[in-house]
C-alpha cells in the first residue's frame, strides 16, 4: 500500500487526498468494491458498483505520459460496459495541467456536467474544493443521475467514518451537489 499511496501523497495536493487511514477502513471494509491496481506506469483507485464506476484517483508516473497509459486505463473501465463518472479540478490559469486533463477526458471520450455545481470543504485543510463532473457512458446521463450517483460516492467513499477519522462530522449532501438551475431559482 505504502507506494501507490506516496505517489499519490507526492502528487496530489492534500486537499485533495484521503488519509492513509482512510483508504485503509476504505480497503478494508469495502474491498469488494474500493479497488486498486497499480503497476509500473499507473495507479488507479476506484469505486464500482452494479450500475456505474467511479474514478477516485488517477496516476500516471512521468514514465507511462504521453504512451497512452491513461487511455488504456480508461479503456480498460470503460470494457466494463458501465457508466464512468469522476472528479477533475476546473481549467486554472494558476494550473496548466488543469487544461491538459480536461482535454484528455474529453478526447477519451467523457463529458463534463455542466448543469450541476459540486463544492465540498476538506475535513482536515478545510479548504473549500469546486470540482467539475465528467462521466463517460455509451448513453447521455442526466445531471439527476450525476447527482445521485455522487450522493452514493459521497457517503459510501468520501465520508466513509469521517467522524471517526477526522473527527468531522460529514458536510450534508443538499450542501455540497446541486442542479445549477436550482440555484438559478432561488436567486430570483
Amino acid at each position: 500500500m505504502n507506494n501507490w499511496y506516496t505517489a499519490l501523497k507526492d502528487y496530489f495536493p492534500e486537499s485533495e487526498l484521503k488519509s492513509k487511514e482512510h483508504f485503509d477502513k476504505l480497503l478494508a471494509d469495502k474491498r469488494e468494491f474500493y479497488k486498486v491496481e497499480e503497476d509500473p506506469n499507473f495507479v488507479l483507485v476506484y469505486f464500482e458498483k452494479e450500475d456505474f464506476v467511479f474514478v477516485d484517483f488517477i496516476l500516471v508516473y512521468s514514465g507511462g505520459r504521453s504512451k497512452g497509459t491513461g487511455s488504456k486505463v480508461l479503456n480498460h473501465l470503460k470494457q466494463k460496459k458501465k457508466p464512468i463518472i469522476l472528479e477533475v479540478e476546473p481549467v486554472s490559469a494558476d494550473s496548466p495541467d488543469t487544461r491538459k486533463r480536461v482535454r484528455f477526458y474529453e478526447k477519451s471520450g467523457f463529458r463534463r456536467m455542466n448543469d450541476v455545481e459540486y463544492t465540498r470543504i476538506h475535513p482536515v485543510t478545510k479548504e473549500v474544493i469546486d470540482l467539475d463532473l465528467f462521466y463517460w457512458s455509451p448513453t447521455i446521463k442526466s445531471p439527476r443521475w450525476a447527482i445521485d450517483t455522487m450522493e452514493t460516492v459521497y457517503k459510501e467513499i468520501h465520508s466513509y467514518h469521517s467522524e471517526e477519522i477526522y473527527d468531522a462530522p460529514p458536510q450534508a449532501v443538499e450542501d455540497i451537489l446541486s442542479l445549477k438551475e436550482d440555484n438559478y431559482r432561488q436567486a430570483k
